[in-house]
This record gives structure tokens, C-alpha cells and sequence, in this order.
């Protein structure tokens, strides 16, 4: 197996980052652990396709590799790179935009929500992304890609413009599959159950930040939203409580349990007594991670050269991939 996958890179990451995607990955990497590989990805390139401090995103970039490496991605184990640092994704992006068709990207949702009423003043790079997309997996010849439900629809679209270069051409790339991973844990704000939890929220008390202490941590579970009923006895009591129910989802994440599992045993108890355990719990969860990721991102020359270390051995993985596509297109390379 050749698992690849992408992330962008956002800053400020939080528990929702975490339980939502960063530990598949990890879980992932270990399964792996005797054959296979994996490739993870920070997705400056695409980043750029939406308008962007410099500085920032180089930050950005920088605390999403610390992030990856604190949660448990292993570079001698796992290839962690950003792709800035390969160009051969943008150069077989372009290599691909003769076979990709202007009716397949005009249907993709996530150009149509993110460019909303303004397409004209949209970016190019923002409509051609999921070629970039399409080229970020081909270029391995990767095996298996990870999806969620938003990303099903980039996935096919790689496999099309595959299939349809390997039938006009010759014979260049394997058609990934999808590796649905185990149903993520779907983490809400702290302060409305209804909205997802996220860096852009105005209040930091919406959120649990890798970064934040073990005070810090405490006081956001003491204050965060809840209702004056106890926990019930089993899932269906949650129904209509959205901040309850996410309490209870993050305390099933971090402990590995179902949701069924936590109400067994903390059913009837208010959240006078339930918040505390799980403030407990998340601080049990996120000091190592947070001492690993402080650690390192004192240490940017540390980080720079993980970093380069993957570009390194992917650039070796992908060269062969853009040979062969430049031949198959009668292209002198």
C-alpha cells in the first residue's frame, strides 16, 4: 500500500484538528507499520489559492509540521513534507490540465462554496485546484488515499483525469482507492454545540488549543455551555441537547470508548461532577503533546530539516511518475 494524504496548513491548531483527522493519520502510519507507505503533506501550494499573509502561512506551515510530528507522525517512519519544497506537483498539475475538462471542475461544490456569488474575482488557482488535488496522489501512484465525505467527490475526479490519461496516452497511473477512515470524532465549539469547533471563532473559549496549559484547559471545560439536566442514561436522551452530547463526544474520543460507554458510566451525574473528569482526561491526553509541540517549535532549524528530509525522499518517489507522463505525452524529458 501507498497511502498519501494532505493537510493545509492552518495555525492555531485545536482538539477538533486532533480527534478530526490527526490521529488517523497516526493510526494510519502505524498499521502500516511492517509494509507500505505513507505520505503526509502540508498543503502550502493550495493555500496560496485563497488570499494569504506571506508570513503567516510560513508559520503556519512550520506549527502544522510541529503539530503532525507532537501527535505522533514519525518521519522515519512516514514521509512528512510540504509541498513547496516538490515541485513536481505543480509541474505535473499542469502536465494534467490537458486532460481534465472545464465541466468537471465547474461542478465541483467546494469551487462553488468557497468562490460563492464573486466567481469572477475568484482565483484561477481556486478553480483548478482539485487538479492540483488529482496531481498531489497520482504523482506517488498511491494506492489508497484517506476521504471523508468532502473530499469524495476530489477523489473521483483524480480517478477520471487517471483514466482518461491512461486511455488517451498510455498506461501512467494507478487508479488510488478510498480508505474511509473510522468514523472521526465530530467536535463542536464549547460555546455552541451546533457549530464546529474552529480557530476563526471569535472567543478563545470556544476552543481547546494544543498549546493551551493545564489551567487553561480546566477552566475552558468549567465554563463551557452546557444544560441544568444530568447526563442521561444512553444516547437517545441527548437528543436536543447539542452541548451535552458534544461533552460527551469528546470524552468518548479521547478515551477510545463509545458514546454508550461514557452515559454507562457517568449517566445521572451533573455536569458539576462530569466536567472536572473531563477536563482531567483532556489534560492527561494533551500534555505530551503539547510539551512535544512547544519543544518543537522552539526549534525551527529541527523542523526545517524534517521537512526537507521528506521533500527529499519524495521528490526520489515522484520523479519517475513525471518522466513517464512527459513521455506519454511526446514531450522530450
Amino acid at each position: 500500500m501507498r497511502v498519501v494524504s494532505g493537510i493545509q496548513p492552518t495555525g492555531n491548531l485545536h482538539l477538533g484538528n486532533y480527534l478530526g483527522a490527526i490521529r488517523n493519520w497516526v493510526r494510519m502510519q502505524d498499521s502500516l507499520s511492517d509494509g507500505g507507505t505513507c505520505l503526509f503533506f502540508l498543503a502550502d501550494l493550495h493555500a496560496i489559492s485563497m488570499p494569504h499573509d506571506p508570513a503567516a502561512l510560513r508559520r503556519a506551515t512550520l506549527e502544522m509540521a510541529a503539530a503532525l510530528t507532537a501527535c505522533g507522525i514519525d518521519p522515519a517512519r512516514s514521509i512528512l513534507f510540504n509541498q513547496a519544497q516538490v515541485p513536481q506537483h505543480a509541474e505535473l498539475q499542469w502536465l494534467l490540465a490537458g486532460t481534465a475538462r472545464m465541466g468537471w471542475l465547474n461542478r465541483m461544490t467546494q469551487w462553488k462554496d468557497k468562490a460563492g456569488k464573486n466567481r469572477e474575482g475568484a482565483s484561477v488557482a481556486l478553480f483548478t485546484y482539485p487538479v492540483l488535488q488529482a496531481a498531489d496522489v497520482l504523482l506517488y501512484q498511491a494506492t489508497h488515499v484517506p476521504v471523508g465525505e468532502d473530499q469524495k467527490q476530489h477523489l473521483e475526479l483524480a480517478r477520471d483525469i487517471a483514466q482518461k490519461f491512461n486511455t488517451d496516452f498510455a498506461e501512467t497511473f494507478a487508479l488510488p482507492e478510498p480508505i474511509v477512515p473510522p468514523a472521526a470524532a465530530r467536535i463542536m465549539s464549547l460555546r455552541d454545540g451546533l457549530a464546529k469547533m474552529s480557530k476563526s471563532d471569535a472567543s478563545d473559549m470556544a476552543r481547546i488549543n494544543l498549546t493551551d496549559d493545564v489551567e487553561l484547559v480546566m477552566q475552558k471545560v468549567k465554563k463551557a455551555k452546557t444544560d441544568p439536566e444530568p447526563l442521561p442514561s444512553e444516547p437517545a436522551g441527548l437528543a436536543g441537547r447539542p452541548e451535552a452530547l458534544n461533552l460527551v463526544t469528546i470524552y468518548a474520543a479521547l478515551a477510545d470508548i463509545t458514546p454508550e460507554a461514557v452515559l454507562a458510566e457517568h449517566g445521572g451525574q451533573g455536569f458539576g461532577t462530569f466536567k472536572p473528569r473531563l477536563g482531567e482526561l483532556l489534560v492527561e491526553t494533551l500534555r505530551p503533546i503539547s510539551a512535544r509541540f512547544t519543544e518543537l517549535l522552539a526549534d525551527q532549524h529541527a523542523l526545517d530539516a524534517i521537512l526537507a528530509s521528506g521533500a527529499a525522499k519524495a521528490r526520489e518517489l515522484a520523479i519517475p511518475t513525471l518522466d513517464a507522463t512527459y513521455r506519454a505525452l511526446g514531450l522530450v524529458r
